[in-house]
């Protein structure tokens, strides 16, 4: 019996008949059913039938496109091991680094959780579509839950990514979990200097979901990683059918539903560009920084002592002394950029105590401007700086990244770097 058959498993009473998948565990089988989800049965105690032999592609053995050679895989923990991949010098070379989430995970049948278990090389064998598009290196740098996501991560991962493109690297695919998705596009945009694409990719639903998009966004990443982009880009379903898939700027992206599978919006603007999943065509629709342009570079210092801070309606004034001794301060306020005039006075303390406060807006879009009312004007009075229209999130990154590389971090919250500040607000082309 093996991954691939068409089996019946009876147990307990209960009959399942569906296709042997590859198993997590010892003690369980998966089955697929027919209507295309997995199950997990307890092997113990189980009657099993053995209908058809090698009847579905599992992708449990290497395709001959990636080349994975399984006697290389590494045990794949939190400590940034690799694998290694013979190569065709007819194809470029793509490296996937996994930090986990739920495009490499797979199903805990003990608990019906979904876990972010997967390494870089389950993910070949999981998506076999891949096969034939580039030479892989599989690297693993963390395996979390992006809600477990923290800045030392970001370095980690940083340093991995510009270790790849140094080592020859034609591109670099980031499996990443959706949620902190944003925020780690962001931060690795100010960190690096990059001469080739840096795409990350997610999946809103587990593989064990018919639904799933996980193969879809994978694929459709690589094609972006071995575009002419030399940026660091989110590549995400771009309509609920399974036809495109967006290219959002890494430091313009924002992670607006909870589950639809094209969750993610670039904000203020169209996104850069898209990916046709049946044509395999990348096309872009505003300039960007192209392949070779600039040089491989990296900094990745980061100033953890920054918090982005959410103003609403009756906050208590005391509730801002948590941030004494802060480096710096990120201000999600209302419209143009505005919090109760109660809490001027505090953050006025805050910059007189040497932390940058950047004023950014709760609005999906638009920009600061605190020069139209009174209250804005107290607020620059203050001490504050104006961040434009950078993404809340994308200003915590880029302010940590600040304060720890740059001489006047306050000056450049109101600058664009890397496409995080648009020159002018307008309607959404």
């Amino acid at each position: 019996m093996n991954a691939g058959d068409r089996i019946r498993v009876e147990r307990g009473g209960v009959t399942n008949e569906g296709v042997l998948m590859p198993s997590t565990t010892a003690d369980h089988l998966v089955v697929k059913l027919d209507g295309g989800y997995n199950v997990g049965i307890e092997r113990e105690d189980a009657e099993i039938e053995v209908l058809e032999t090698e009847v579905y592609d599992v992708g449990e053995e290497s395709s001959p496109g990636s080349q994975t050679s399984s006697d290389d895989v590494e045990d794949g923990q939190d400590d940034g091991d690799s694998s290694e991949v013979e190569f065709d010098d007819d194809l470029p070379t793509i490296s996937l680094i996994s930090t986990g989430g739920t495009i490499a995970s797979t199903v805990d049948y003990r608990t019906g959780a979904v876990t972010a278990q997967f390494d870089a090389e389950d993910v070949l064998r999981a998506v076999p579509d891949l096969a034939g598009r580039a030479n892989y290196r599989g690297r693993v740098v963390a395996n979390i839950l992006s809600e477990n996501m923290t800045p030392d991560v970001w370095q980690d991962l940083a340093r991995a990514v510009y270790e790849e493109i140094e080592t020859g690297a034609d591109g670099v695919v980031v499996m990443h979990g959706t949620d902190t998705m944003q925020f780690s596009a962001s931060a690795l945009s100010f960190m690096l200097d990059t001469p080739v694409p840096i795409v990350f990719t997610g999946s809103q639903r587990s593989a064990d979901r018919p639904s799933s998009d996980n193969v879809m966004n994978a694929v459709c990443a690589v094609e972006a990683a071995k575009s002419d982009c030399a940026e660091v880009l989110v590549c995400m379903h771009g309509s609920e059918s399974d036809d495109i898939c967006a290219l959002h700027r890494g430091t313009r992206v924002r992670k607006n539903h909870t589950s639809r599978r094209d969750a993610f919006e670039t904000v203020g603007a169209k996104p850069l560009g898209e990916v046709d999943y049946d044509a395999e065509e990348v096309t872009f629709r505003r300039e960007f920084t192209e392949r070779g342009a600039v040089d491989l570079d990296i900094a990745s210092d980061i100033d953890g002592g920054v918090e982005l801070v959410k103003f609403t309606p009756g906050m208590d004034p005391a509730a801002l002394s948590y941030l004494d001794g802060k480096s710096g301060v990120v201000v999600e306020g209302t419209g143009l950029g505005h919090v109760h005039t109660d809490l001027i006075p505090r953050i006025e303390e805050l910059v007189d105590e040497g932390t940058v406060v950047a004023m950014t807006s709760q609005c999906v879009a638009g920009r600061v401007c605190d020069r139209v009312y009174d209250t804005g004007r107290d607020l620059l009075d203050a001490g504050v700086v104006e961040a434009g229209d950078t993404l809340p999130g994308t200003a915590k990154a880029k302010l940590m990244w600040a304060l720890a590389n740059l001489g006047d971090p306050a000056d450049a919250m109101g600058r664009n770097l890397v496409g995080e500040l648009q020159e002018e607000s307008k309607p959404w082309t």
